[in-house]
Order: C-alpha cells, then structure tokens, then sequence
C-alpha cells in the first residue's frame, strides 16, 4: 500500500491545484463561499471519477510499459512538479506532468507509444482553443436569455447564484471524470489496481487536495488573468465543464486548467483585449510549457537515482 502514495500524493496536488477551475470564479466573485464550493466540488469529483473516469485510465496506461516501481516515480514526479507550480500560483496541466513523467520512464524502457501519445498532445492543443469558442458561443446565447428576463435585482442575483452552484458542480464531476487517470492509470498499467479501485482512490486524493489546500490557485483564475462579474464566471466555468466532459467521452485526460483559461480569454475577447491582464497571461503559458519537460526530467533524475550502486575500489 506505501507504493500508492505517490499516486495520492499527485491526487492530492491536482486537486489542490485544479480546484480553482471549477469553483475559482465562484468565490472571487462572492457568490459562493469557499467551504461551500470546497465541499460540494469534492464530492462530485468522486462521482465524476467513479461514474467516467475508465476511459482516461486506459489512455494513460498503454502509453509505456511499465512496473510497479516506475509507477511510483512517475506518480512522485508528477506530483512534485504541480506542487511547485502550485506554490508559484499558477494553474498548470496535472495531465501534462503525469504524460511528462511517462515519457521520463518511457526513455529508459525504451518504448512509447508514439500514436497514443500524438492523440493525447493533439487534444492539449485543441482544449484551450475549443474553450475560447464555446465560451463565446455561451456567453452570445446565455446573454440573450438573461437581458429577456424580467426580474428584480435580487432575484437576478439568486439565479446566478444558483447557476454558478450548477455550473460548479458540474465542472468538478467532469474533473474527477477526466483527470482521476493523471493520479492512479500508472498502477493500473503496473498490474497493482483495478480500473474501479484506481478510480475510487485516485478520486478520493483529489477530493482531499480540494479541501486542504486549494485556495491559491483560485485567485490566479478569478481575478489575476480577467475581472469576472458573476454573469461571466458562470459562462466560464459551463465552458470549462463542457470542454473537458467531450475529452472525458473521447477518452484523452486533458488540462482543466487550459479550459478554464481558454474560456476566461474568450470573456476577455469579447470585452476587449485591454481587460486581459498580460503578464499573468504569459506566466501561464511559461508554466503550461515547462511543466511536461520538468515533470519528465524529475522522473528520469529520480529514476536514475535510486538504480545508482556504489562500486568500492
């Protein structure tokens, strides 16, 4: 059981770091309150990975084989790679650095599978693009059916409340659904799990990183990259959820937080590009690229570590 840790650990560090696409916009703008968002977002990721988590699992684990020891350091590579981004603030890719972290192995083993793995790249690219443009296509028709409603202010304000909820709740079941593989596929493929046991613990460490330490990340997506008003949040996050439940369908474990970026730059597109806040932008995208290559430099360094002997003279 010790070797799962590294795969509760990665769990536990996406959560803490993914949590923030789901909710983020949610609380920064104060319509839901953070326990709340917490709670609700770490119960549906268990869903999500119970109910559709099989297909991403078996994605990720036919992308090298591999035993059980390499399990566990591509999970701890991975996992300290998202930790460290998570300490810079910055939503990075959890299915990037477990792909990383495989490749890592995949070097010394002498074996990838070239055509999984352009599938799984091909779909990093295509989640924040597809995100901007169901954002935008959201936000026309949602508009449209909003500004026809005659209600007070207030109520106005409870109905968003209450979409925000929905759309909250509905983006952490399609994290849990998609991303549960980034943590658990590896022992899966190592012959120490089940598809169904991989699914219940990989959702469970993500549920517990939602609820111990995922209160950063939320700022970095709610108020750093685009001001949202709570309109915008809720057209965010129904993007973000829907983006990443059609990659959970076709199976590839994508970047929720490419999404939910995706989706926020579609909101600052529509309101003009001086909204947009730049510098943090580009910090993003630095961290988006870096983290495949790190996850799998850490992993071929811990690799090599710990085969090193020591030869006396």
């Amino acid at each position: 059981m010790f070797s799962l840790l590294g795969g509760v650990f990665l769990g536990w560090s996406l959560g803490a770091n993914d949590a923030a696409n789901c909710f983020g916009s949610a609380v920064s703008s104060r319509m839901v309150r953070f326990w709340t968002a917490a709670g609700l977002c770490a119960a549906c990721v268990v869903l999500g990975a119970l109910i559709e988590g099989q297909a991403g699992i078996e994605t990720l684990k036919d992308l090298t084989q591999i035993d059980l020891e390499q399990a566990v350091v591509i999970t701890v590579a991975a996992a300290v790679t998202v930790t460290i981004m998570t300490w810079f603030g910055l939503p990075v890719s959890t299915s990037q650095a477990a792909v990383g972290a495989i490749l890592g192995i995949g070097f010394f083993n002498q074996e990838i599978n070239v055509a999984g793995l352009g599938k799984v790249v091909a779909c990093w690219f295509g989640t924040p693009v597809g995100a901007v443009l169901i954002c935008m296509l959201l936000y026309k028709l949602l508009a449209v059916v909003y500004n026809r409603l005659t209600v007070s202010i207030f109520r106005a304000d409870s109905l968003l409340r209450i979409g925000l909820v929905v759309a909250g709740s509905y983006a952490s079941y399609a994290l849990g659904a998609n991303n549960v593989a980034n943590a658990t596929a590896v022992f899966v493929g190592a012959g120490m799990l089940t598809v169904y046991q991989a699914a219940l613990i990989g959702g469970l460490s993500i549920a517990f990183g939602v609820l111990t330490y995922s209160r950063g990340v939320m700022e970095t997506v709610g108020t750093k990259l685009v001001r949202l008003d709570p309109f915008s949040a809720l057209v965010v996050v129904l993007a973000e959820g829907l983006t990443v439940h059609f990659y959970t369908l076709i199976g590839v474990p994508v970047s929720t937080s490419q999404a939910v970026v995706g989706a926020v730059l579609g909101i600052g597109v529509l309101k003009g590009a001086a909204t947009i806040k730049r510098k943090t932008l580009y910090g993003i995208l630095v961290g988006w690229f870096l983290t495949p290559p790190v996850a799998c430099f850490i992993a071929m360094c811990i690799y090599y570590a710990i085969h090193l002997q020591y030869v006396p003279k």
